[in-house]
Protein backbone atom coordinates (compact mmCIF):
# COMPACT_ATOMS: atom_id res chain seq x y z
CA UNK A 1 0.00 0.00 0.00
CA UNK A 2 2.83 2.35 0.92
CA UNK A 3 4.66 1.42 -2.28
CA UNK A 4 1.53 2.14 -4.31
CA UNK A 5 1.19 5.61 -2.77
CA UNK A 6 4.83 6.34 -3.49
CA UNK A 7 4.43 5.31 -7.11
CA UNK A 8 1.35 7.49 -7.51
CA UNK A 9 3.20 10.44 -5.94
CA UNK A 10 6.23 9.87 -8.15
CA UNK A 11 4.04 9.65 -11.27
CA UNK A 12 2.22 12.88 -10.37
CA UNK A 13 5.53 14.68 -9.79
CA UNK A 14 6.83 13.42 -13.12
CA UNK A 15 3.74 14.66 -14.96
CA UNK A 16 4.00 18.05 -13.24
CA UNK A 17 7.68 18.36 -14.14
CA UNK A 18 7.09 17.42 -17.76
CA UNK A 19 4.18 19.85 -17.97
CA UNK A 20 6.26 22.68 -16.51
CA UNK A 21 9.09 21.97 -18.94
CA UNK A 22 6.69 21.90 -21.89
CA UNK A 23 5.23 25.26 -20.86
CA UNK A 24 8.68 26.78 -20.37
CA UNK A 25 9.82 25.60 -23.76
CA UNK A 26 6.69 26.62 -25.66
CA UNK A 27 7.32 29.41 -28.17
CA UNK A 28 5.06 31.83 -29.99
CA UNK A 29 5.71 33.60 -33.30
CA UNK A 30 4.09 36.99 -33.82
CA UNK A 31 3.64 37.71 -37.53
CA UNK A 32 3.78 41.50 -37.83
CA UNK A 33 3.26 43.72 -40.90
CA UNK A 34 3.81 47.37 -41.78
CA UNK A 35 3.82 49.58 -44.85
CA UNK A 36 7.09 51.19 -43.72
CA UNK A 37 9.93 50.27 -46.08
CA UNK A 38 12.98 48.42 -44.79
CA UNK A 39 16.13 50.43 -44.21
CA UNK A 40 14.40 53.40 -42.56
CA UNK A 41 14.86 54.61 -38.98
CA UNK A 42 11.31 53.45 -38.28
CA UNK A 43 12.04 49.83 -39.22
CA UNK A 44 15.33 50.10 -37.32
CA UNK A 45 13.31 51.01 -34.22
CA UNK A 46 10.97 48.09 -34.87
CA UNK A 47 13.98 45.78 -35.24
CA UNK A 48 15.34 47.02 -31.90
CA UNK A 49 11.99 46.38 -30.23
CA UNK A 50 11.77 42.90 -31.74
CA UNK A 51 15.31 42.09 -30.60
CA UNK A 52 14.50 43.27 -27.06
CA UNK A 53 11.36 41.10 -26.84
CA UNK A 54 13.06 38.02 -28.24
CA UNK A 55 16.05 38.43 -25.93
CA UNK A 56 14.09 39.16 -22.75
CA UNK A 57 11.68 36.31 -23.44
CA UNK A 58 14.63 33.93 -23.92
CA UNK A 59 13.33 33.17 -27.39
CA UNK A 60 9.85 32.18 -26.21
CA UNK A 61 8.28 35.06 -28.18
CA UNK A 62 9.62 35.55 -31.68
CA UNK A 63 8.63 37.91 -34.49
CA UNK A 64 8.31 37.54 -38.21
CA UNK A 65 8.35 41.06 -39.67
CA UNK A 66 6.77 41.83 -43.05
CA UNK A 67 7.81 45.39 -43.95
CA UNK A 68 7.42 47.57 -47.02
CA UNK A 69 3.81 46.64 -47.75
CA UNK A 70 4.59 43.06 -48.82
CA UNK A 71 1.36 42.00 -47.10
CA UNK A 72 -0.64 44.66 -48.96
CA UNK A 73 -2.36 47.89 -47.98
CA UNK A 74 -3.62 48.38 -44.41
CA UNK A 75 -7.09 46.93 -45.13
CA UNK A 76 -5.35 43.81 -46.50
CA UNK A 77 -3.24 43.50 -43.36
CA UNK A 78 -6.27 43.92 -41.10
CA UNK A 79 -8.16 41.27 -43.04
CA UNK A 80 -5.25 38.86 -42.65
CA UNK A 81 -5.03 39.57 -38.92
CA UNK A 82 -8.72 38.83 -38.50
CA UNK A 83 -8.26 35.56 -40.40
CA UNK A 84 -5.30 34.62 -38.22
CA UNK A 85 -2.78 34.77 -41.09
CA UNK A 86 -1.07 37.69 -39.35
CA UNK A 87 -1.12 38.69 -35.69
CA UNK A 88 -0.26 42.37 -35.57
CA UNK A 89 0.88 45.49 -37.35
CA UNK A 90 1.88 49.13 -37.28
CA UNK A 91 -0.99 51.23 -38.66
CA UNK A 92 -1.61 54.83 -39.65
CA UNK A 93 -4.85 56.63 -38.87
CA UNK A 94 -6.39 55.04 -41.96
CA UNK A 95 -6.02 51.56 -40.49
CA UNK A 96 -6.87 52.77 -37.00
CA UNK A 97 -10.19 54.06 -38.32
CA UNK A 98 -11.02 50.56 -39.53
CA UNK A 99 -10.47 49.23 -36.02
CA UNK A 100 -11.79 51.97 -33.75
CA UNK A 101 -12.86 55.06 -35.67
CA UNK A 102 -13.45 57.44 -32.70
CA UNK A 103 -9.66 57.55 -32.19
CA UNK A 104 -9.35 59.53 -35.42
CA UNK A 105 -10.64 62.60 -33.65
CA UNK A 106 -6.93 62.99 -32.81
CA UNK A 107 -6.11 63.75 -36.44
CA UNK A 108 -9.06 65.95 -37.29
CA UNK A 109 -7.49 68.64 -39.52
CA UNK A 110 -6.57 72.00 -38.03
CA UNK A 111 -7.70 70.98 -34.54
CA UNK A 112 -4.44 71.16 -32.58
CA UNK A 113 -1.97 74.02 -32.77
CA UNK A 114 0.92 72.10 -31.20
CA UNK A 115 2.08 68.61 -30.28
CA UNK A 116 1.72 69.62 -26.62
CA UNK A 117 -2.02 70.02 -27.18
CA UNK A 118 -2.40 66.74 -29.05
CA UNK A 119 -0.23 64.88 -26.49
CA UNK A 120 -2.36 66.16 -23.63
CA UNK A 121 -5.68 65.23 -25.23
CA UNK A 122 -4.37 61.82 -26.33
CA UNK A 123 -3.20 60.99 -22.81
CA UNK A 124 -6.64 61.83 -21.40
CA UNK A 125 -8.39 59.69 -24.01
CA UNK A 126 -6.02 56.72 -23.99
CA UNK A 127 -7.95 54.54 -21.48
CA UNK A 128 -11.09 54.86 -23.64
CA UNK A 129 -9.13 54.24 -26.84
CA UNK A 130 -7.45 51.13 -25.41
CA UNK A 131 -10.86 49.80 -24.31
CA UNK A 132 -12.28 50.56 -27.75
CA UNK A 133 -9.51 48.59 -29.47
CA UNK A 134 -10.00 45.68 -27.06
CA UNK A 135 -13.74 45.59 -27.75
CA UNK A 136 -12.91 45.32 -31.46
CA UNK A 137 -10.60 42.34 -30.91
CA UNK A 138 -7.24 44.12 -30.76
CA UNK A 139 -4.74 44.88 -28.02
CA UNK A 140 -3.22 48.35 -28.36
CA UNK A 141 0.49 47.91 -27.73
CA UNK A 142 1.78 51.40 -28.51
CA UNK A 143 1.00 54.78 -30.04
CA UNK A 144 3.68 56.21 -32.34
CA UNK A 145 2.74 58.79 -34.99
CA UNK A 146 3.33 59.58 -38.66
CA UNK A 147 3.78 63.30 -38.04
CA UNK A 148 2.61 66.56 -39.57
CA UNK A 149 1.07 66.08 -43.00
CA UNK A 150 1.98 68.41 -45.88
CA UNK A 151 0.85 68.57 -49.50
CA UNK A 152 3.37 67.57 -52.18
CA UNK A 153 2.75 68.38 -55.82
CA UNK A 154 4.21 68.50 -59.31
CA UNK A 155 2.91 72.05 -59.64
CA UNK A 156 2.84 75.09 -57.38
CA UNK A 157 0.00 75.10 -54.83
CA UNK A 158 -0.70 78.29 -52.93
CA UNK A 159 -4.44 78.23 -52.24
CA UNK A 160 -7.42 75.95 -51.78
CA UNK A 161 -8.47 76.98 -55.28
CA UNK A 162 -5.18 75.55 -56.56
CA UNK A 163 -6.03 72.34 -54.72
CA UNK A 164 -9.38 72.18 -56.48
CA UNK A 165 -7.58 72.30 -59.82
CA UNK A 166 -5.19 69.52 -58.84
CA UNK A 167 -5.45 65.79 -59.37
CA UNK A 168 -4.97 65.04 -55.70
CA UNK A 169 -4.69 61.55 -54.31
CA UNK A 170 -7.03 60.33 -51.59
CA UNK A 171 -6.44 57.11 -49.68
CA UNK A 172 -9.24 54.99 -51.09
CA UNK A 173 -12.02 54.24 -48.62
CA UNK A 174 -10.91 56.74 -45.95
CA UNK A 175 -14.00 58.38 -44.39
CA UNK A 176 -12.03 61.23 -42.80
CA UNK A 177 -10.38 62.24 -46.08
CA UNK A 178 -13.67 61.86 -47.93
CA UNK A 179 -15.40 64.23 -45.48
CA UNK A 180 -12.57 66.76 -45.65
CA UNK A 181 -12.37 66.85 -49.44
CA UNK A 182 -16.14 67.05 -49.77
CA UNK A 183 -16.27 69.95 -47.32
CA UNK A 184 -13.53 71.71 -49.31
CA UNK A 185 -15.29 71.01 -52.64
CA UNK A 186 -12.20 69.14 -53.88
CA UNK A 187 -12.58 66.17 -56.22
CA UNK A 188 -9.82 63.72 -55.25
CA UNK A 189 -8.57 60.58 -57.02
CA UNK A 190 -9.14 57.55 -54.75
CA UNK A 191 -6.25 55.07 -54.85
CA UNK A 192 -4.64 52.49 -52.61
CA UNK A 193 -1.43 53.82 -51.09
CA UNK A 194 0.34 51.04 -53.01
CA UNK A 195 -0.66 52.75 -56.29
CA UNK A 196 0.58 56.24 -55.43
CA UNK A 197 4.21 55.92 -56.51
CA UNK A 198 3.40 54.25 -59.86
CA UNK A 199 0.78 56.90 -60.68
CA UNK A 200 3.10 59.75 -59.67
CA UNK A 201 5.84 58.22 -61.80
CA UNK A 202 3.73 57.62 -64.91
CA UNK A 203 3.95 60.20 -67.69
CA UNK A 204 0.16 60.46 -67.80
CA UNK A 205 -0.57 59.28 -64.26
CA UNK A 206 -3.91 59.89 -62.60
CA UNK A 207 -2.50 62.09 -59.80
CA UNK A 208 -0.14 65.05 -59.50
CA UNK A 209 -0.59 65.91 -55.81
CA UNK A 210 -0.34 63.86 -52.61
CA UNK A 211 -0.20 64.39 -48.84
CA UNK A 212 2.29 62.86 -46.41
CA UNK A 213 4.78 63.74 -43.68
CA UNK A 214 8.19 64.92 -44.93
CA UNK A 215 9.89 61.79 -43.62
CA UNK A 216 7.18 59.59 -45.11
CA UNK A 217 7.53 61.29 -48.49
CA UNK A 218 11.23 60.42 -48.48
CA UNK A 219 10.76 56.88 -47.16
CA UNK A 220 8.15 56.13 -49.83
CA UNK A 221 10.20 57.91 -52.51
CA UNK A 222 7.29 60.18 -53.44
CA UNK A 223 9.48 63.26 -53.06
CA UNK A 224 11.44 62.25 -56.19
CA UNK A 225 8.33 62.78 -58.34
CA UNK A 226 7.24 66.22 -57.12
CA UNK A 227 8.63 69.77 -57.17
CA UNK A 228 6.64 71.62 -54.52
CA UNK A 229 5.43 71.13 -50.96
CA UNK A 230 3.27 73.19 -48.61
CA UNK A 231 4.64 74.89 -45.53
CA UNK A 232 1.25 74.52 -43.88
CA UNK A 233 0.38 71.15 -42.40
CA UNK A 234 -3.08 69.64 -42.35
CA UNK A 235 -2.82 67.50 -39.24
CA UNK A 236 -0.47 65.54 -37.01
CA UNK A 237 -1.18 62.02 -38.29
CA UNK A 238 -1.52 59.25 -35.72
CA UNK A 239 -0.24 55.70 -35.63
CA UNK A 240 -0.77 52.53 -33.58
CA UNK A 241 0.99 49.24 -32.88
CA UNK A 242 -1.66 46.57 -32.44
CA UNK A 243 -1.81 42.83 -31.84
CA UNK A 244 -4.77 40.53 -32.31
CA UNK A 245 -6.45 39.97 -28.95
CA UNK A 246 -6.86 36.32 -29.91
CA UNK A 247 -3.06 35.99 -30.17
CA UNK A 248 -2.36 38.21 -27.17
CA UNK A 249 -4.70 36.27 -24.87
CA UNK A 250 -2.88 33.01 -25.66
CA UNK A 251 0.39 34.37 -24.31
CA UNK A 252 1.31 33.68 -20.67
CA UNK A 253 1.05 36.73 -18.38
CA UNK A 254 4.79 37.42 -18.29
CA UNK A 255 4.98 37.61 -22.10
CA UNK A 256 1.88 39.81 -22.26
CA UNK A 257 3.54 42.19 -19.81
CA UNK A 258 6.82 42.14 -21.72
CA UNK A 259 5.10 42.79 -25.06
CA UNK A 260 2.98 45.62 -23.68
CA UNK A 261 5.65 47.41 -21.64
CA UNK A 262 8.31 47.18 -24.33
CA UNK A 263 5.80 48.12 -27.04
CA UNK A 264 4.74 51.27 -25.22
CA UNK A 265 8.35 52.25 -24.66
CA UNK A 266 9.35 51.56 -28.29
CA UNK A 267 6.31 53.45 -29.63
CA UNK A 268 7.11 56.47 -27.47
CA UNK A 269 10.67 56.42 -28.79
CA UNK A 270 9.41 56.15 -32.39
CA UNK A 271 7.05 59.09 -31.81
CA UNK A 272 9.86 61.31 -30.54
CA UNK A 273 12.19 60.08 -33.25
CA UNK A 274 9.56 60.78 -35.91
CA UNK A 275 9.24 64.37 -34.77
CA UNK A 276 13.00 64.84 -35.11
CA UNK A 277 13.10 62.99 -38.44
CA UNK A 278 10.34 65.14 -39.93
CA UNK A 279 12.21 68.32 -39.03
CA UNK A 280 15.41 67.00 -40.59
CA UNK A 281 13.53 65.62 -43.59
CA UNK A 282 11.99 68.99 -44.41
CA UNK A 283 15.44 70.51 -44.68
CA UNK A 284 16.64 67.52 -46.70
CA UNK A 285 13.77 68.01 -49.14
CA UNK A 286 14.70 71.68 -49.53
CA UNK A 287 18.33 70.69 -50.13
CA UNK A 288 17.12 68.32 -52.85
CA UNK A 289 15.27 71.04 -54.73
CA UNK A 290 11.75 70.79 -53.29
CA UNK A 291 10.31 74.30 -53.00
CA UNK A 292 8.09 74.86 -49.96
CA UNK A 293 5.25 77.31 -50.67
CA UNK A 294 1.85 78.27 -49.24
CA UNK A 295 2.57 79.38 -45.71
CA UNK A 296 -0.06 80.17 -43.08
CA UNK A 297 -2.20 83.30 -43.33
CA UNK A 298 -5.28 84.45 -41.44
CA UNK A 299 -7.72 84.30 -44.36
CA UNK A 300 -6.76 80.74 -45.26
CA UNK A 301 -7.04 79.71 -41.64
CA UNK A 302 -10.62 80.96 -41.42
CA UNK A 303 -11.53 78.90 -44.47
CA UNK A 304 -9.70 75.86 -43.11
CA UNK A 305 -11.63 76.04 -39.84
CA UNK A 306 -14.93 76.24 -41.72
CA UNK A 307 -13.94 73.21 -43.80
CA UNK A 308 -12.86 71.32 -40.68
CA UNK A 309 -16.13 72.02 -38.85
CA UNK A 310 -18.16 70.97 -41.89
CA UNK A 311 -16.15 67.74 -42.18
CA UNK A 312 -16.58 67.11 -38.44
CA UNK A 313 -20.36 67.41 -38.78
CA UNK A 314 -20.33 64.84 -41.59
CA UNK A 315 -18.22 62.44 -39.51
CA UNK A 316 -20.50 62.87 -36.51
CA UNK A 317 -23.67 62.44 -38.57
CA UNK A 318 -22.28 59.22 -40.06
CA UNK A 319 -21.32 57.87 -36.63
CA UNK A 320 -17.65 57.61 -37.59
CA UNK A 321 -16.81 59.92 -34.68
CA UNK A 322 -19.47 59.92 -31.93
CA UNK A 323 -20.82 63.35 -30.98
CA UNK A 324 -20.02 62.80 -27.30
CA UNK A 325 -16.42 61.90 -28.14
CA UNK A 326 -16.03 65.05 -30.21
CA UNK A 327 -17.53 67.14 -27.41
CA UNK A 328 -15.16 65.58 -24.86
CA UNK A 329 -12.13 66.41 -27.00
CA UNK A 330 -13.23 70.02 -27.43
CA UNK A 331 -13.74 70.33 -23.66
CA UNK A 332 -10.28 68.89 -22.97
CA UNK A 333 -8.68 71.16 -25.53
CA UNK A 334 -10.45 74.23 -24.18
CA UNK A 335 -9.42 73.34 -20.61
CA UNK A 336 -5.80 72.88 -21.69
CA UNK A 337 -5.69 76.20 -23.53
CA UNK A 338 -7.43 77.95 -20.65
CA UNK A 339 -4.86 76.50 -18.24
CA UNK A 340 -2.00 77.71 -20.44
CA UNK A 341 -3.53 81.20 -20.61
CA UNK A 342 -3.70 81.46 -16.82
CA UNK A 343 -0.17 80.14 -16.35
CA UNK A 344 1.34 82.94 -18.48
Amino acid sequence: MVLKKRLISLFATLLLTLGTQATAEQTWTLKFATLIPTGTSWTKSLDDWIHEVEEKSNGRLKFKLYAGGVMGDEPDVLRKIRKGQLHGGLFSGYGIGRIYSPARILELPFLFTSTDESDYVREQLMPEIEAGFRDKGFELIGWPEVGFIHFFSKHRIESIEDMRKSRIWMWQGDPLSEALFEAADIKPVPLSIMDVYPQLSAKHGSIDTVYMSPFGAIALQWYSKVKYASHLSVTNAIGAVVVSKRFYDKLPPDLQQLLKESGIRASNEIREQTRRENTRSKQLLIDNGIEFVWDWNEEDMKEFIQIRDSAARQLIDSGYIPAEFYARVMELLDAYRHRDTHSE
